[in-house]
């Protein structure tokens, strides 16, 4: 699949946005599974496998958790795009690409100050919240990437991404350390949001807040850089 393959750098997302929005979905990732209810906020292969677990299992709360988080990320789909789509008509994609990070940011950030709170023990309802505000600022990242990359970069879904690295080493004997280097940032982020919860739980969720901050900073740099090239 083109979307998860990442062969080529596309113009409005640099490599180094795209490596720090890789790490920050594995960190919201691990986060979300570890103490909003054990359910993935981008990983939604995983979200439907649990979903019908849940419906066949007899687990309303897992049931209603990945069906929340499921929505949640549908939503930040259609923001991440439309943001991405309307915005890339009327200037270039690096601005659809700006505005969908921008909405992210503020997603995240606002998830931390209200873990902050919440003491970092949130109840259920406030896990809940948690939980669709997460999964909402994924579906827009994603949304937004895919969009303004012409589906050539992911930065979160990476079966079909792993799937092209190994088979292109199978068929062509050719290895893509770009690929695979992004693959592996999601085992990376995701352990980092691991040992923030454990040893650093109020910080955990400003992890991935950082991370995106980062890469939008990346992107708004490599077009400033681009812009006053274009101009001598």
């Amino acid at each position: 699949m083109p979307a998860d393959r990442g062969h080529t750098s596309a113009p409005a997302l640099d490599r180094t946005a795209q490596y720090l929005l890789t790490a920050a979905a594995g960190c919201v990732n691990a986060v979300g599974f570890l103490v909003l209810g054990g359910v993935f906020t981008s990983v939604m292969t995983a979200n439907l496998a649990l979903l019908g677990l849940g419906l066949g299992g007899g687990h309303p709360g897992t049931t209603r958790l990945a069906a929340l988080a499921i929505v949640a990320y549908v939503v930040g789909v259609v923001l991440g795009s439309r943001v991405a789509v309307g915005l890339g008509r009327r200037r270039h994609r690096t601005g659809g690409v700006r505005a969908a990070l921008m909405a992210e940011c503020v997603l995240l950030w606002g998830v931390w100050i209200f873990w902050l709170g919440v003491g970092g023990e949130p109840g259920a309802t406030q896990r809940a919240a948690l939980l669709a505000a997460s999964s909402l600022a994924m579906g827009c990242q994603n949304g937004g990437v895919r969009i303004v990359t012409g589906g050539a970069e992911t930065t979160a879904y990476m079966t079909g991404a792993l799937t092209g690295l190994v088979a292109d080493v199978v068929q062509r004997r050719t290895f893509d350390r770009h690929v695979a280097l992004i693959v592996a940032l999601i085992p990376v982020g995701a352990a980092l949001g691991g040992l923030a919860v454990r040893w650093a739980r109020l910080g955990a969720p400003a992890i991935p807040a950082v991370l995106v901050t980062a890469a939008l900073v990346a992107v708004l740099r490599a077009t400033s850089g681009k812009r006053l090239r274009s101009d001598r």
